[in-house]
């Protein structure tokens, strides 16, 4: 054994093992804390919008306790203000609601500044605000529409007042967001990214391998009732699916020495072909894989599900172990080498196809287990989740550098924190604009990406 390679290894392990501790430490404090009251969660996501605001007493200090209803889109819905006086709504419908507070539950002494009824406009993928502002002067007090109060304090607008809503408190919240964003674009990057590197294709139907893993967890959840049970059938069948993707589909083109614009468009018919089916078979609305109310838990002053807490770990964990396996295996040598040079490994004596097909089990695998941290994190997914987020991963994965594992891991985490932190400023969908534009200015500066090596054409 080379005496260098081998303590070049010893630290690498070291700094494993710290970050299964540290996970470890993570999980333990989630399961033992016994979390506060606090209200339901709702993260905006493709298929689910968010209406929510903070009730406070004159005095400042938070009401809790207090009803407040959602109405709108044929449907009703009543929650209470948990100890910091908070208030959520998830809504899978977009249009206009009305939003209404219980006069009869504020506390002895309160009344409304303004009217106790909001009407907001709610677009998925977006969170909407409405404020009741309280006052414990009756006189000043304005309890209806009708009579002319002042109601410039409801604020409809997505993304909670974008603006002028900065504070410490939320940029810590969006930034460990941003950070959960970044490691599920990441686990479907780098699926993405490895079968660009062996292969040289660009999948288009890598989102709807997104989308299969969380339609499955819904699926075999329904049959197991057990979450962990499904998420794990969910990832076993998305993987068997890359398996015979290959063995079916691409294997034979490759043969046939189609051009990779031809294996594209092939792409793009299966990522159709996808959607349509998907629509088949579980419609087009939203599909909840835990319709339980999940747990949360404030770590730091960040409050996040220990779902999302949970995501997160197994995240990191799946995309190191890719990491390693890439770097210190048989396995993983022989991916840098059909990525490097294709023909010289073929010549070499490695089994391409077989390593391919390895790559493309690895990507459905890695794809579905984002799918399923996406429809828990996202309380909801529907048909076109995977395609709503492809361009991210394909912006992560551009912006890493094509073909490149650790590029791709780089890339996602910077493109995750950028549309989480913009979504400060920025409402709706606008943040992903963002991000796509920070790509566009990072590859007129470098364009082959921040770990690309640059190639000479011609």
């Amino acid at each position: 054994m080379n005496p260098t390679l081998h303590r070049r290894r010893v630290p690498i392990r070291g700094i494993l093992m710290l970050v299964i501790v540290a996970l470890l430490a993570i999980f333990a404090a989630a399961f033992s804390a016994a979390p506060a009251r606090a209200a339901e969660p709702c993260e905006p996501g493709p298929a689910t919008g968010c209406v929510q605001g903070v009730i406070k007493l004159s005095s400042g200090e938070p009401a809790p306790g207090i009803a407040v209803t959602l109405s709108g889109a044929g449907a009703e819905s009543t929650t209470e203000t948990d100890e910091a006086g908070r208030w959520v709504f998830s809504a899978t419908e977009a249009g206009a609601y009305t939003v209404a507070v219980d006069e009869e539950t504020l506390p002895e002494g309160q009344y409304f500044k303004s009217a106790g009824e909001r009407e907001v406009e709610v677009e998925l993928h977006s969170t909407a605000s409405a404020l009741f502002p309280l006052t414990d002067d009756p006189e000043a007090a304005t309890t209806t529409p009708e009579t002319g109060g002042d109601t410039s304090e409801a604020k409809p607008a997505s993304s909670a007042s974008p603006g002028d809503s900065f504070s410490w408190p939320r940029f810590w919240q969006q930034f460990v967001s941003g950070i959960r964003m970044g490691l599920l674009i990441a686990l479907a990057s780098l699926g993405l990214s490895l079968v660009f590197g062996t292969t040289g294709l660009s999948n288009f139907a890598q989102g709807e391998m997104v989308t299969m893993g969380g339609l499955l967890a819904a699926a075999f959840m329904g049959v197991t009732g057990n979450l962990w049970l499904a998420g794990l059938c969910a990832v076993i069948a998305c993987a068997g699916f890359g398996w015979v993707q290959d063995k079916v589909l691409w294997k034979p083109l490759r043969k046939r020495r189609l051009s990779l614009m031809q294996l594209m468009i092939v792409s793009i018919g299966l990522s159709i072909t996808l959607q349509y089916t998907f629509q088949f078979f579980f419609g087009s609305g939203v599909v909840r894989i835990d319709t339980s109310t999940a747990a949360t838990l404030t770590l730091a002053g960040v409050t996040l599900t220990v779902q999302s807490y949970i995501a997160m770990g197994v995240s990191l964990l799946a995309i190191i172990a890719v990491g390693l396996g890439l770097m210190y295996t048989r396995f993983g040598r022989a991916t840098r080498a059909i990525s490097d040079n294709p023909a010289l490994a073929r010549a070499s004596g490695i089994d391409v196809d077989r390593v391919i097909n390895i790559v493309w089990i690895v990507g459905g695998g890695l794809a579905g287990l984002a799918g399923v941290f996406f429809g828990l994190i996202f309380n909801g997914l529907n048909w076109f989740t995977g395609g709503t987020m492809l361009l991210m991963f394909f912006a992560a994965v551009t912006l890493g550098g094509l073909g490149t594992a650790f590029g791709a891991f780089v890339g996602s985490m910077i493109i995750g924190m950028i549309v989480e932190l913009t979504n400060i400023w920025l409402p709706g969908d606008l943040k992903y604009a963002s991000a796509l534009l920070l790509l566009i200015l990072i590859l007129l500066v470098r364009p082959q990406g921040i770990f690309g090596r640059k190639e000479r054409i011609g």
